[in-house]
């Protein structure tokens, strides 16, 4: 019965580190860009859009263009984040690849 204890309390722990990164990744910001840094967005941990910004060159095109940019840069920034996300993830699980919103039955 030790190692199913041992397993539950590792796993506690597991727990308890998870939550700090989740914290932790939420406080983290990463930028997307597009259009060779026509358009910049700046996301937060939680995908929380904190600023956008564009250039002054890409204010000339199209609106449809533009709101393209917007789009791309965006999904950089949310590819950023998620690799981010693991990243840090991985230094507490040991890169075991858990994903970041896993919650334990416990």
């Amino acid at each position: 019965m030790t190692n199913f204890n041992d397993m539950l309390q590792k796993a506690k722990e597991m727990q308890t580190k998870m939550k700090k990164i989740q914290d932790d990744l939420k406080k983290i910001e990463v930028e997307g860009v597009s259009g060779g840094n026509l358009v910049k967005v700046v996301l937060s941990g939680d995908y929380e859009i904190k600023s956008i910004n564009v250039s002054d060159e890409a204010k000339n095109e199209s609106q449809n263009i533009i709101n393209d940019l917007i789009i791309a840069a965006y999904n950089n920034a949310k590819s950023n984040l998620k690799k981010k996300s693991s990243e840090e993830i991985s230094k507490v699980t040991g890169g075991i690849g858990l994903p970041f919103d896993m919650k334990f039955p416990f």
